[in-house]
């Protein structure tokens, strides 16, 4: 079973046409553009930009943006045409141009209200616009519309004709039936000497090489040598004398473009007689070219049935793809004598005459070739192989041969592979070999800088170096990165660079010291080559590296290494990871690819840039802003990089924004801005000419202050503020006269209360004062009292004195009679007594509440001495008024004091009257 699929499988590869190695190839789509079908006509603006009539819309494409415009009628757009500033652009029954104003495109219609479309010329659409001697003329089928300096002049042609051709600076006439004519002086002249092209349509006329050449419709291609007219006679002709030429034009005496109806565009190379036929089977994605335009690098741009394609024909860069799925990746290449040689995942091909066929018996995963001579060695999943005249043959069972090197110092040749390495010692014989010893893993890479000494990468981990001598014969193997103490030794890359190992470990570079038998890092390599994917050599000058998933192409000056970058778009998504490799072809290099392969030539140059080359346009939702505008805050800026080129000159162009320290790479014509600070901000772009960075060109713009803190929302604020101030100062005054409001009101209440305060006052002195005048009764009472008092006091001391002297005088006893009535009649009487113990006790009953109250327990003998006390009356004027003597007043005194708990130190009058 598995034999008959292998046999299927090598019948169908038999017979399969491999793609072309063509140029690259950039197919735009509806989705792309956003527009319609057919692609009519196409012009490149002093812009640079890409015009093109798209039936009902113009497009617009800069290399960044597409735009889309229709005429006011609506009517179908069938040629463009840029001179200056304008594109011109012809329909049905309309022709005018177009201008770009502040980012758009504005119409100005050039035939509106001519009366240029009557008669015999209602119905005359504009198919092609071209210039001549400074005027422009819009041609029809059966019309001229000559504009010179604004004005208009209408030609009708007496013939049918298809287009007309501006070659040598004469205007050719190409009729439908009667051949060719010139247009001069404002008449037809026929050439009679190119009767052979009557009765043909003719699509183009050019002149490459001195020789003028026409392209018919459906006859082929007719050439004009020593003033001879006759068929082109070139292989291509019998081909395109079945096909359909719909557009055709030369480059630079270099190259024909021929534009087909069925098998899309036929690309010549004129130094070589050789073609190339990009259509839909290999590249594009319609193969009706309706139109061809140039660029300024002469690439081609096709206006086609259906969509619009770029193909980078003056391009260094070439690609072979199978879309067939055959091929599968490719691992491998070798330049041999008869084709070139591809080792892929799905067996060995042979690349020859745009045919790619599969060698029998070789189906398998092929992973290296070695061109020796006039054979080629192939390691194979399966042993190893020899091609040589045509044939493949297997040599040995070595299966999974990794790398073949040959040894710069013996006659010899190793194989790495996944049980070891192999040596090779006869040239002539590669069915005898033998392993070195002690050493069984899968090596993957080596190198050999020293007669004795080779470097062996294992597959997964792991550094060798291994010693051995002129018979082979292992001496040494010792793990380097075991011994050096590196953990980290998986993916090891390594390279020689001026007869030395160089060793990628760990995304460090390592080179060996025999001297400390130590590797050390390597400060130039890590200098020139940190974070890298892949480096490989391809001699000691040039190198390739993938970095970032870009390849770039290096060339050494002196002690500088000039970085190139090869863009993405030539091999996006194609590289084959761990395992990408170069070959020399000639002048050219191959890299090998996942579906095929990748041509180029290093030592083309790109075109110098100049400053006004590099256009910035920016853009605000969508809206086209100007240079030095103020965009709004938080708001996004999107900046178009323009390029004059389209194509291979396309430069790596890098950007600074403000004062960054780094140059950030470019790596999409689109950049959007966002999170902007207010304030001037500068948008620089740079090209790097490989040593150092030149300024190309520069956009200058403002972002305003966030709206909060606008012009108008400070004017509010300060509004605002003002007002608040003055409400402030309002609020303040109304406080003021409420203060001053409630400062009368308080001065009011105060001299209410003031005058309550002197009223009460008045009412207290008042009241003290009748209680002054009461205190003064009252000690007038006391006095009154204690006069009486006195009084009786006296008069109990005079009657005690006539008491005695009575006593004493016994002699006259009528006279002592006398005087005992008088003492009777003087003495006082009971009822005057109780008046004065009744105002005593009057006018101190307050003192005798009080005193009760602390001592409750006193007589009524005893307040009656404190009455008496606090009156200040001494003893002897108590006595008589309490009926008792000196002493017994004493005595009392004495009681009184007891019963008061009082110290002898204390006086009793002094004490009554603080009671």
């Amino acid at each position: 079973m598995r034999n008959i699929i292998a046999f299927f499988f090598l019948l169908y590869c038999s017979f399969v046409n491999a793609q072309e190695l063509l140029p690259f190839v950039e197919n735009f789509t509806k989705s792309n553009y956003n527009g319609d079908n057919q692609v009519w006509s196409i012009t490149q603006g002093n812009d640079n930009a890409f015009y093109f009539a798209n039936n009902h819309y113009l497009l617009r494409y800069n290399g960044v943006r597409w735009e889309k415009y229709s005429l006011p009628n609506k009517t179908i757009i069938r040629s463009v045409f840029a001179d200056g500033d304008k594109i011109y652009s012809g329909s049905y029954n309309e022709f005018g141009y177009w201008k770009r104003i502040n980012g758009l495109l504005h119409y100005t219609s050039l035939s509106k209200n001519k009366n240029f479309f009557t008669g015999k010329s209602i119905n005359e659409e504009i198919w092609k616009i071209f210039k001549h001697d400074g005027k422009i003329y819009f041609q029809s089928f059966n019309e001229l519309y000559v504009l010179e300096k604004g004005i208009i002049k209408k030609i009708s042609i007496p013939f049918q004709i298809s287009y007309c051709f501006v070659v040598d600076n004469i205007i050719y006439v190409a009729s439908v039936k009667d051949g060719v004519f010139v247009f001069e002086n404002n008449h037809f002249r026929k050439i009679d000497a190119w009767q052979l092209l009557e009765n043909n349509i003719i699509h183009s006329i050019d002149k490459t090489n001195g020789k003028m050449m026409f392209f018919t419709q459906k006859n082929g291609v007719f050439i004009e040598e020593n003033k001879v007219l006759k068929p082109w006679a070139h292989p291509l002709n019998d081909l395109l004398k079945k096909e359909i030429i719909i557009s055709a034009k030369a480059i630079s005496n270099k190259s024909l473009i021929i534009g087909t109806a069925f098998q899309g565009v036929y690309i010549v190379d004129l130094s070589t007689n050789s073609y190339n036929n990009v259509c839909r089977k290999n590249a594009l994605k319609n193969n009706s070219v309706l139109c061809i335009g140039l660029d300024k690098e002469n690439d081609l741009w096709l206006g086609l049935d259906n969509g619009i394609s770029h193909i980078e024909v003056n391009s260094p860069y070439r690609i072979f793809s199978d879309n067939s799925g055959v091929l599968g990746s490719v691992y491998t290449l070798a330049p041999m004598n008869d084709g070139l040689l591809l080792g892929s995942n799905h067996g060995v091909f042979k690349y020859h005459d745009k045919s790619l066929t599969l060698l029998s018996n070789s189906q398998g995963q092929v992973w290296d070739m070695l061109p020796v001579e006039n054979k080629c060695l192939i390691g194979h999943n399966d042993g190893t192989y020899v091609y040589q005249n045509g044939a493949l043959t297997k040599v040995n069972d070595v299966n999974g041969g990794w790398k073949f090197l040959k040894s710069n110092f013996h006659n010899n040749y190793f194989l790495a592979n996944y049980s070891g390495i192999v040596i090779y010692e006869n040239p002539n014989d590669f069915k005898s070999y033998k392993y070195f010893s002690n050493l069984t893993k899968p090596i993957k890479n080596i190198i050999q800088n020293k007669p004795n000494e080779l470097w062996a990468v294992d597959n997964y981990r792991s550094l060798y170096r291994i010693l051995f001598d002129d018979k082979f014969v292992v001496k040494k193997v010792e793990n380097v990165t075991r011994k050096n103490k590196i953990l980290n030794d998986y993916g090891i890359k390594m390279v020689s660079f001026n007869n030395e190992a160089l060793f990628y470990i760990n995304s460090k570079w390592y080179g060996y010291n025999a001297i400390s038998d130590k590797l050390e890092l390597n400060t130039f390599f890590n200098k020139s080559f940190s974070n890298i994917s892949e480096l490989i050599t391809i001699n000691d000058e040039n190198f390739i590296v993938l970095k970032d998933k870009s390849l770039y192409l290096i060339n050494r000056n002196k002690n500088k290494f000039i970085w190139h970058l090869i863009p993405e778009k030539y091999y996006e998504g194609k590289i084959i990871n761990q395992d990408t490799k170069v070959f020399k072809n000639g002048d050219e290099f191959l890299l090998n690819l996942d579906d095929g392969f990748f041509a180029f030539k290093p030592q083309k140059s790109k075109l110098l840039p100049e400053v006004k080359s590099i256009k910035i346009e920016a853009f605000v939702d969508g809206n086209f802003i100007k240079k030095s505008s103020t965009i709004d805050y938080n708001k996004s800026i999107s900046l178009d990089v323009i390029s004059a080129y389209y194509g291979y000159n396309e430069l790596e162009l890098f950007y600074k924004l403000d004062e960054a320290n780094s140059y950030i790479p470019l790596q999409s014509p689109n950049i959007i801005l966002s999170n902007l600070s207010s304030g001037s901000h500068e948008f620089e772009v740079f090209y790097n000419d490989g040593e150092k960075f030149l300024p190309l060109s520069e956009f200058t713009f403002r972002v305003a202050m966030p709206w909060y803190i606008s012009f108008w929302m400070i004017l509010i604020y300060l509004s605002i503020i003002s007002l608040i101030f003055y409400l402030y100062y309002k609020w303040n005054k109304i406080r003021y006269i409420e203060k001053l409001k409630l400062k009368e009101e308080e001065l009011k209440h105060q001299k209410e209360i003031l005058k309550l305060e002197m009223d009460a006052q008045t009412k207290l002195k008042s009241q003290e004062y009748d209680k002054h005048i009461l205190e003064v009764q009252i000690q007038a009472k006391a006095s009154e009292v204690a006069g009486k008092s006195l009084s009786i006091a006296k008069q109990s001391e005079m009657i005690e004195s006539i008491q005695k002297l009575l006593e004493k005088d016994n002699d006259i006893v009528s006279l002592k009679n006398n005087i005992k009535k008088t003492i009777k009649l003087n003495s006082i009487n009971k009822k005057e007594w109780e008046t004065f113990e009744n105002n005593l006790y009057k006018s101190h009953e307050d003192f005798i509440k009080r005193l009760t109250s602390r001592y409750p327990k006193l007589s009524s003998k005893d307040i009656k001495l404190c009455i008496y006390l606090k009156m200040s009356l001494s003893s002897k004027e108590i006595a008589p008024l309490m009926n008792i003597s000196f002493r017994g007043v004493e005595l009392h005194r004495y009681r009184l004091r007891k019963k008061l708990d009082l110290q002898q130190d204390i006086n009793l009058s002094s004490f009554m009257n603080m009671v």
